[in-house]
């Protein structure tokens, strides 16, 4: 996780030969500070996938693109969106069907529906040979197909944006929280935990928690509450790692 949350969202992800990121919400110099901070050359980059249209998760890639030659990947609704911004209408697509797997070097990206606020949001389950990282930073409810899609994956990258009484207490107005807490806003703490405990195959061996808020979570109240739903469910063997906005997480090798 090159960054989370939002003021800019952007993951890694390689192979031995091929890299990929998903999400570009930094700008394009920060992006190239922190693959150099993880001794990764641009040049093992060969595509960004764009999970939905929102600026904290496509602002550096106009800038990526025409400084790296970098293959965009995005479905037809999001591209829809991203082109009524004058910035972002002279950008070159690869467009893939969500849940239609398509192939970045030896990598292959299964793209899958999710519930938020945007045109036609993905999450993206990434494979290399038998290795599977399931990805969802924006998300609203855990559907059916959701659960299926992150099955059989060693490592998840989820969504925990708030603590719901935090939420209930903050200064916002109501309507922003109905729509946070909403069937197409973002997942809450407990809500993480619960469906990681879904998923928990005898695969999974690390969990990254993404996207929590500024303002309606804590790094400690998230690890903590994911933790302890782990631990009562039997499953305190899965590391959970924390990921942040200004700085590099924890990084995971299979």
């Amino acid at each position: 996780m090159l960054a989370s949350g939002s003021s800019g969202n952007c993951i890694y992800v390689g192979s031995g030969q091929t890299g990929l990121l998903v999400d570009a919400g930094l700008s394009g110099k920060e992006t190239l500070r922190r693959l150099e901070a993880l001794q990764l050359s641009p040049s093992r980059v060969r595509a960004i996938c764009v999970s939905h249209e929102h600026n904290d998760h496509t602002s550096g890639l106009r800038a990526l693109q025409r400084k790296y030659g970098l293959d965009l990947f995005a479905n037809a609704g999001t591209i829809e969106a991203l082109n009524r911004s004058p910035d972002m209408q002279d950008i070159q697509w690869k467009v893939f069907s969500t849940g239609f797997a398509f192939a970045v070097g030896d990598l292959t990206v299964e793209p899958f529906a999710v519930s938020h606020d945007a045109f036609e949001p993905v999450g993206f389950v990434v494979a290399a040979g038998r290795e599977r990282v399931g990805i969802a930073t924006d998300i609203g409810i855990a559907t059916g197909l959701v659960r299926e899609r992150l099955k059989g994956c060693r490592v998840l990258v989820i969504e925990s944006n708030h603590d719901e009484r935090l939420l209930q207490e903050a200064r916002r107005p109501w309507h922003l929280k109905q729509r946070i807490a909403g069937r197409q806003g973002h997942l809450s703490n407990t809500s993480a935990g619960r469906l990681v405990c879904e998923l928990a195959g005898p695969e999974l061996e690390r969990v990254f928690l993404v996207h929590l808020s500024e303002e309606c979570n804590r790094h400690d109240l998230a690890m903590k509450t994911v933790q302890q739903i782990l631990a009562q469910a039997g499953h305190a063997r899965i590391r959970v790692s924390l990921t942040y906005p200004d700085r590099i997480s924890d990084v995971w090798r299979a």
